[in-house]
């Protein structure tokens, strides 16, 4: 059995206090639901402060990208080694990063590495565009993103991954995929892909998260099904109640 993990992306949103603020609510909020994994992943300025806030809480951190150098002239970005001083998790390639900064799969692939490397669990993102999924192309982006930013991973490091699928079209815009329909993605795609690189028995305990447009009121929909693992959060992170409402669905799926 697959334990569910519910991770909250925080974007560009939140200053330090703010996110002081948020965490001290959900700690209160999150504290009776240990049986599920929950991680947060603030902007790297609040990173310090929410690693202290939740040192000890069984809430994990997460950082919303890194580079895959330990060091050197890259104005702007945050090493592994930074990240790792601070967190356990990683959110390499989200659809955002892909759109506006050109994330490719074959950085996406030098960024697990790095992250493994270092110890730090990457929540790795893949999904189709609106146009991909109008063409009938969902399953071969989502099968190249997986096998792509994933390629040359052992089964040992693949063991360590958690996956979010987030379709393009459906990340801050109200829309969602019915829950039948993300599994089926989740089910009949990602994992035959996971099976093909690691074997079936890593395949299958590596968590699939859904992500888009999830909220309070549809998340136990999405985790009533057979391959959805948990949710990348992403507005419904940014108020204690909506997370933790989302958390609690999934701890009692």
């Amino acid at each position: 059995m697959r334990r569910k993990f519910v991770a909250g992306n925080w974007k560009m949103n939140k200053t330090i206090s703010e996110a002081r603020q948020l965490i001290t609510e959900l700690l209160l909020a999150l504290k009776p639901l240990e049986d599920i994994d929950r991680a947060v992943c603030p902007p790297a300025t609040a990173l310090p402060i929410a690693a202290r806030l939740l040192e000890g809480t069984g809430v994990g951190l997460g950082a919303q990208n890194m580079y895959w150098q330990e060091n050197g002239a890259y104005t702007g970005e945050l090493s592994p080694r930074m990240v790792a001083e601070l967190c356990q998790y990683v959110i390499i390639g989200h659809s955002e990063r892909r759109q506006y900064f050109g994330e490719t799969d074959e950085t996406v692939n030098l960024k697990v590495k790095a992250a493994l490397t270092h110890g730090l669990t990457p929540i790795v993102c893949i999904g189709e565009s609106l146009e991909e999924n109008r063409a009938g192309k969902t399953a071969e982006v989502v099968s190249r993103q997986t096998r792509e930013g994933l390629a040359d991973l052992t089964p040992e490091e693949g063991a360590r991954l958690v996956i979010a699928y987030e379709p393009v079209w459906a990340i801050g815009t109200g829309l969602a995929a019915t829950a039948e329909d993300a599994n089926a993605i989740h089910r009949d795609v990602v994992r035959p892909a996971l099976t093909e690189m690691f074997g079936d028995e890593v395949a299958q305990g590596i968590r699939i998260q859904y992500g888009g447009s999830v909220t309070p009121e549809n998340a136990a929909g999405f985790f009533s099904q057979s391959d959805i693992d948990g949710a990348l959060v992403g507005g419904a992170s940014l108020k204690a109640e909506s997370f933790a409402a989302i958390a609690r669905a999934a701890a009692g799926a």
